[in-house]
């Protein structure tokens, strides 16, 4: 008996903390959507309200902070023209922070040249008052046959 009041008091406390993490989920996910759009765009601005200004990018030739990434794609020396989404993973820790992977086909304009590479991408978030801010971008070259696991 008591461990059927304790399954059904379990199932009280945990649903509510299920159906949390997955609308934070999906907030991040379509979050870093709009992230690669802003970037393909060159809106500095949104990004410049997205990025944390403690934030960190990692990048294959470097890594740098906020302020150098909005320059970088401000002036073009590198163009994110499209970044093709195959796959997203996310993992919700506590009220506050979440990270989240995907696996990419980036087509870019890198000194003066397009170029097309796989990478998964790696996104950490931290909630500030009602807004999340990615707090690192970090790029790993991949195979196209690399899967994220869930």
């Amino acid at each position: 008996m008591k461990k059927l009041i304790l399954g059904i008091v379990t199932l009280f406390i945990a649903a509510p903390i299920s159906a949390q993490n997955a609308s934070v989920e999906k907030e991040i996910r379509e979050l870093s959507q709009k992230k690669w759009q802003w970037m393909a765009d060159k809106n500095v601005d949104e990004l410049a309200t997205l990025f944390h200004d403690k934030a960190k990018f990692v990048h294959m030739s470097g890594s740098w902070k906020k302020d150098r990434e909005l320059e970088i794609i401000e002036n073009g020396s590198i163009w994110y023209k499209q970044a093709d989404v195959h796959d997203v993973a996310v993992e919700v820790f506590g009220d506050d922070t979440a990270v989240l992977w995907n696996r990419i086909t980036l087509m870019a304009h890198v000194r003066g040249s397009d170029v097309s590479n796989e990478f998964t991408v790696t996104e950490f978030y931290k909630k500030e008052g009602d807004d999340w801010k990615l707090l690192d971008l970090t790029f790993s070259s991949v195979r196209d046959t690399h899967k994220i696991e869930h």
